[in-house]
């Protein structure tokens, strides 16, 4: 600006002299001073702009002061993994083992806090803390799959000392300022991230596949920062987990009163339960039509309820077409939305996650115009096609090289299979739809090898209800001929005596140790169902 102002002050002098020895006014002089003072008064207004856009974007670092970030640094861990993730088309088998890691922190109850996705199908667990060059074993206390958390334990006193536990603080609002953790790949030295809360809405869980809280922020989110902390203030505000990978600077924190949920069950049961939902399928009621068809006054909103899940307890009190008005006495918009803070909107499952194993929750019904309440009694009811299927051996059986698993999701995503299975509800308890996943070819099978990903429906005319169901059926078979219908109206017939024969020769050609998975295994297993691989 100085230099700006000496510079126009100099033109001017100079102008006024060759002006004054001239004994007139110069035009040069008039048109060099005006256009000297519009380019001052632009740069001028310039600044002021740039000044004022300034004070309007406030400090990242606003909500998150130094002191704070020195006490989270001395709770934050890096989180060493050896997992070993089963084959899903080869389900008597796994992957070779691989190496990740992630980040944790502590809490209360000398207790680490982490994501389920960073140990899941864990054989080996290390933890470090920062400004260590020691790494310490760690044990799994309990994971929640659902909601991508875990908690994790180490049995060593010198490891907890000098160690902060973070205190969980409230549903931040939006545009507050946030600094996220971990130990991201790129480097080994721990990372501090800083951004804003851009949203807080019901967002997919991306490892879990369940619809939840969750916190939207453009602080940078990368791989390995899962697990970390974000934190404002002096308290955590939730947990990292996941990233959009459409879009950038968009990452998503677990937020507490998801984490407060799962570390209650697991206090009060000992172990993670899962989230409760009504078990029910809906839609929307923005048509004008729709609603003046279902007898809803003009002041009404709601859902339309098209299925419920046979297993639930909304089953035994709801209807097809009833409208559902209200949850706990809170309207629910024909958008599925609630009122959620301050002129903020949020999809009414939210309520029902925060519910507790066997609580209740009190709708508001319209049904054929009349209104009614009723009080669900809620719990999770396991999906027909399970989402994950983590930190467990799959499910499998074999015979006559026919390879029966159950229908999962990563199944569904390791094949081409179409998933609209997904949609369909279980009609009774442990129920499973049963697939031949592959045949292993052989004499026994010939003209049956492309019945793959086929569903079995009958085994010698008795409906199959599951996977263990199924190989009772075979098992137990006393008749010359098996006969299996499949879906497509497809029938295969085997005779049983050289189909049980072809099974032995066929598990040691493929060094397959077992025929059957160890948790359909009876306490007599079939003769034919265990073959040493060495043979």
């Amino acid at each position: 600006m100085l230099f700006q102002f000496l510079q126009t002050l100099a033109r001017f002098c100079s102008f006024l002299l060759i002006s004054v020895i001239g004994s007139r006014f110069s035009p040069l002089f008039l048109l060099g001073y005006v256009k000297l003072q519009d380019e001052n008064q632009h740069n001028s207004e310039s600044t002021t702009l740039a000044s004022r856009t300034d004070t309007k974007q406030p400090n990242a670092a606003e909500n998150v002061t130094s002191s704070s970030i020195d006490f989270a640094v001395n709770s934050v861990v890096k989180v060493f993994t050896v997992s070993s993730v089963p084959s899903i088309l080869q389900p008597w088998r796994n992957w070779q083992q691989e190496e990740t890691s992630g980040s944790g922190f502590v809490i209360s109850g000398k207790k680490i806090l982490t994501n389920a996705h960073v140990v899941a199908d864990h054989i080996f667990l290390q933890v470090r803390k920062h400004g260590s060059p020691t790494k310490y074993k760690a044990e799994v206390r309990a994971v929640g799959h659902e909601c991508d958390l875990a908690i994790l334990e180490i049995d060593n006193e010198e490891f907890w000392e000098d160690m902060n536990p973070l205190e969980l603080g409230e549903i931040p609002s939006l545009d507050e300022s946030v600094a996220v953790l971990g130990y991201p790949h790129g480097g080994d030295s721990l990372s501090i991230t800083k951004g804003y809360v851009s949203r807080v809405e019901y967002t997919q869980y991306a490892h879990g596949g369940t619809t939840l809280l969750a916190i939207q922020t453009d602080a940078a989110i990368n791989s390995g920062n899962s697990g970390g902390p974000a934190i404002i203030g002096n308290k955590t505000a939730g947990v990292a987990f996941q990233k959009c990978t459409s879009s950038d600077n968009i990452g998503y924190i677990i937020p507490t009163p998801v984490i407060t949920h799962f570390l209650t069950a697991v206090e009060e049961n000992g172990q993670y339960g899962g989230f409760c939902t009504l078990d029910l399928s809906y839609q929307l009621m923005e048509n004008s039509q729709l609603r003046n068809h279902f007898k809803m006054g003009p002041e009404m909103t709601g859902i339309l309820i098209n299925e419920i899940n046979p297993l639930s307890d909304a089953y035994k009190r709801l209807r097809k077409d009833d409208i559902i008005l209200a949850i706990d006495d809170v309207l629910i918009g024909n958008d599925a939305k609630v009122a959620f803070r301050n002129k903020e909107r949020i999809n009414f499952n939210h309520f029902v996650s925060m519910k507790k194993l066997n609580e209740t929750v009190l709708l508001k019904v319209l049904r054929e115009g009349i209104e009614h309440d009723f009080h669900i009694s809620l719990k999770p009811v396991p999906p027909l096609v399970p989402v994950h299927q983590y930190d467990k051996l799959p499910s499998y059986y074999i015979f006559a090289g026919f390879v029966f698993v159950p229908l999962t999701q990563p199944y569904i995503d390791s094949t081409l299979i179409c998933n609209c299975a997904n949609k369909n509800m279980p009609e009774k308890a442990g129920e499973q739809l049963v697939i031949i996943s592959q045949v292993l070819a052989d004499d026994i099978n010939a003209g049956y090898t492309d019945f793959n990903d086929l569903k079995v429906i009958k085994v010698n005319g008795v409906q199959v209800e599951n996977l263990k169901h199924l190989s009772e059926l075979v098992e137990k078979c006393c008749t010359e001929d098996l006969r299996l219908d499949l879906e497509n109206e497809k029938v295969m017939v085997l005779n049983y005596e050289n189909a049980k024969e072809a099974t032995s020769l066929i598990l040691k050609l493929h060094r397959i140790p077992s025929a059957i998975s160890k948790d359909l295994q009876s306490e007599k297993v079939p003769t034919n169902a265990l073959i040493s691989s060495e043979a």
